[in-house]
């Protein structure tokens, strides 16, 4: 099939907006069928078995699905139905970013780490083989907010390595005021049960690295310890230990957020170690956290093409 025919009524996220961007029109993602990159360098600040010492091949693209209020990556994201240009991005041609790709592997990257792609889903799906086929050995990693079809997921079978989802909320209603998007629990649940189905259990190399499998990243917000630890409840009972699990403390209140009386602090350390102290009573074991203050500014990377061109 011609994959940029999904671009012509686009239904590649759960919004299925089914807009004709191959015309130029734009979704709630903000985006054409123009592929747009804001960066692709090392990246040392995911999970170590991601990162490890020598940084993921992170290629950033702009654009999002889901659309968070609070999203650190704000200026690349967008917040919904208009098309990012600015000096954010650049356009690149689906061939420039196998070079992309080719590239990071060079400069000693453990993965590339596709990082909001969902939106550019038929480019990657050209991409990767064609990438293989020039000589990239090195795991591929989806990283997404989990806002995603399974229908979609299932045209990334034997393309991705694995996957690193988000698993943001469990209630509707906070991910309608948060993100827009009420039906995110149902698409999550339904993404991530795609997801483990095609990689299974994690596999590591002999350096720790992961090679295959699934790592669920649960950002912990300000005021919402309490759903941490029903979305925790959930994956431990639902997945146990086929998957990994990444708490994270590294919330940054952004300026969208400044007149939310929660989401306008940064999370106590208090509520986060309430959350950790839950997952440890569960008996979760395969799960990493942060230590320290990781809320800074030095896990927002600068979105201006570095690496693209």
């Amino acid at each position: 099939m011609s994959w940029d025919k999904l671009y012509e009524n686009c239904k590649l996220c759960p919004r299925a907006c089914g807009v004709n961007r191959l015309a130029g029109q734009v979704g709630f993602c903000g985006q054409t069928a123009e592929l747009l990159i804001a960066r692709a360098a090392l990246h040392m600040w995911e999970e170590p078995c991601i990162s490890g010492s020598a940084g993921s091949g992170a290629v950033f693209f702009n654009g999002c699905s889901l659309g968070c209020i609070y999203c650190q990556n704000y200026e690349i994201s967008g917040t919904g139905m208009q098309a990012l240009r600015e000096d954010h991005g650049r356009n690149v041609t689906r061939e420039h970013l196998v070079t992309l790709f080719l590239e990071l592997q060079e400069q000693g990257a453990a993965n590339i780490n596709l990082v909001t792609a969902t939106q550019f889903l038929p480019h990657i799906v050209w991409a990767i083989p064609k990438a293989r086929e020039a000589g990239l050995t090195i795991p591929i990693v989806y990283n997404t907010s989990g806002y995603e079809t399974a229908a979609q997921l299932r045209q990334l079978t034997g393309l991705v390595d694995c996957y690193l989802p988000d698993f943001k909320y469990m209630n509707g209603d906070i991910a309608r005021q948060y993100s827009k998007a009420a039906d995110y629990p149902q698409q999550v649940k339904e993404a991530l049960a795609e997801m483990v189905g095609q990689t299974g259990p994690a596999v590591f190399d002999e350096k720790g690295m992961l090679q295959k499998g699934v790592i669920v990243r649960h950002l912990v917000l300000p005021g919402q310890k309490e759903q941490a630890k029903e979305i925790i409840r959930y994956l431990h009972e639902t997945y146990g230990d086929q998957i990994w699990l990444s708490i994270l403390n590294q919330y940054t209140p952004m300026p969208a957020v400044q007149g939310d009386p929660v989401l306008k602090r940064k999370l106590t350390t208090y509520e986060y170690e309430q959350v950790i102290a839950y997952a440890l009573e569960l008996g979760v074991e395969q799960a990493y956290r942060q230590e320290g203050n990781a809320a800074a500014e030095s896990f927002i990377p600068s979105f201006h093409g570095e690496g693209v061109e």
